[in-house]
């Protein structure tokens, strides 16, 4: 077999990470979640196919680990068999660090012993916890044990496990930038692909903080509505009109009644602020459509 040489003045330099890749056990989505001292870590880390796997690859990164592992998966390998795959075809492995995680939860993690210290990683029944140039192992645990400990939704989770890695001493050379990345099938935009969510924060001076706060804007802009809509009193009605006016949606005054200019009023503005998947029509509301515009309209 023909293996290209492998020569360390090949990369730009070494992806110092630590990232998560990790399996939803009660819904089946997946998901990878990574923050480093690198510019636009997203691009390069994570790689998710649903019902297929997760998997994160770091270091003196092999980007093509993510693809060939999605490849392995389908064909039926395990996440073991995939980086023993990579451990044979790979001059330069123990410069890379990787993390797959299966449909079905198996896993596995992978760190060699050239990459820069601290380097290591765990892994478990869904999910695979790694990471290099970080502070100490506590950065890996820290990860690893918010995400199993956690209740909250699985992005929401993933991302907390960041937070906490990342508190914990996180990126030995500081911070710049992080990416979360969730697939989940028919859970795409309008339900026409698999790629839920795709965040990616790639300059900024607290990047995992940043991530959790374009986190909030997806599930703003993008979750259908799943409480009870509010019912709208005259009172709520009137301070709706008084601001589709300023903002030129609604001629006239506010009479605080409901009416077919006041719904295309809204509707307008709905489209404006990006909250068309959560548009029921009046006069009701979604409680979180109506926070919103109350915190962007209420002191105007």
């Amino acid at each position: 077999m023909n293996r290209p040489q492998y020569r360390r003045d090949m990369h730009p330099g070494a992806i110092a990470t630590f990232s998560l890749a990790a399996r939803d056990p009660a819904t089946g989505d997946l998901g990878v979640v990574v923050a480093s001292k690198f510019l636009g870590v997203g691009a390069y880390v994570p790689t998710a196919v649903a019902g297929v796997g997760a998997v994160a690859t770091q270091a003196f990164s092999n980007v093509t680990f993510g693809p060939k592992a999605i490849d392995l998966l389908r064909a039926g390998k395990s996440p073991a068999q995939c980086a023993e795959a990579f451990r044979s075809e790979d001059d330069g492995i123990q410069h890379r660090q990787f993390g797959i995680v299966s449909t079905t939860g198996e896993s596995v993690t992978f760190t060699g012993d050239q990459c820069h210290a601290w380097a290591g990683g765990r892994s478990g029944p869904g999910y695979a916890a790694q990471g290099n140039i970080l502070t100490g192992p506590d950065v890996v645990d820290a990860l690893v044990e918010r995400f199993l400990s956690g209740a909250e939704r699985f992005p929401e989770r993933l991302v907390a496990a960041l937070t906490a890695a990342d508190a914990a001493g996180g990126d030995s050379r500081g911070r710049q930038s992080a990416a979360l990345l969730v697939v989940g099938h028919g859970k795409g935009y309008a339900g026409l692909n698999d790629r839920w969510i795709d965040l990616r924060v790639d300059d900024h001076v607290d990047p995992c903080a940043e991530l959790a706060r374009l986190l909030d804007l997806h599930r703003l802009y993008l979750d259908k509505p799943t409480t009870e809509p509010r019912t709208l009193s005259a009172e709520d009605i009137g301070w709706l009109q008084e601001v589709l006016r300023r903002q030129g949606h609604l001629v006239g005054a506010a009479t605080g009644a409901w009416d077919a200019e006041t719904e295309s009023a809204l509707e307008g503005l709905f489209g404006v602020e990006n909250l068309e998947e959560r548009w029921v029509g009046g006069p009701l509301i979604d409680p979180v459509a109506w926070r919103h515009l109350k915190e962007r309209f209420g002191r105007a």
